[in-house]
């Protein structure tokens, strides 16, 4: 998808929500591989997934701000195709481990259970990390968002 492209889905989602106009917003696919963007981007579609976390490491790395509460994310998918637009409504800070079940279901990935999601999020940031030279910890900190869908 070209910039002009992803423009021209802003620019009608603004027409439908004039109030966001001048608002910044963040324009990425959720997960780490195409295949997982739509996933996960299906799951936000369908209204089963709410929630998402990051490594502070990697934003520390890559030397990007936190998401804040009214932070407006264009959801992309695989294909780097525009999804939706969604609103952050609640940003947290908690280790890995003091994720708690009802972080996990909100999430929205494979049983909704906390054992799931420790499990995939282990394996995704193990993965990820690795980019930046540093290793999955049972107390890592992370960013946990909660967002709602605003426009599809």
């Amino acid at each position: 998808m070209t910039e002009a492209s992803m423009e021209a889905y802003w620019e009608k989602f603004l027409a439908a929500h004039p109030s966001y106009r001048g608002s910044p917003y963040v324009v990425e696919p959720f997960g780490d591989n195409p295949a997982l963007a739509d996933e996960l981007g299906n799951l936000v579609l369908s209204g089963r997934k709410s929630a998402t976390c990051s490594s502070v490491w990697e934003y520390e790395a890559k030397g990007e701000s936190f998401p804040q509460v009214g932070t407006l994310w264009l959801v992309l998918d695989g294909r780097n195709e525009p999804m939706c637009v969604v609103e952050t409504i609640e940003v947290t800070l908690r280790k890995y481990n003091e994720v708690d079940a009802d972080f996990a279901r909100d999430e929205g990935e494979e049983d909704l259970s906390l054992e799931s999601w420790r499990a995939g999020h282990k394996r995704f940031f193990t993965r990820t990390l690795a980019e930046i030279g540093r290793e999955f910890s049972e107390d890592m900190p992370l960013i946990c968002e909660r967002f709602r869908v605003i426009y599809k």
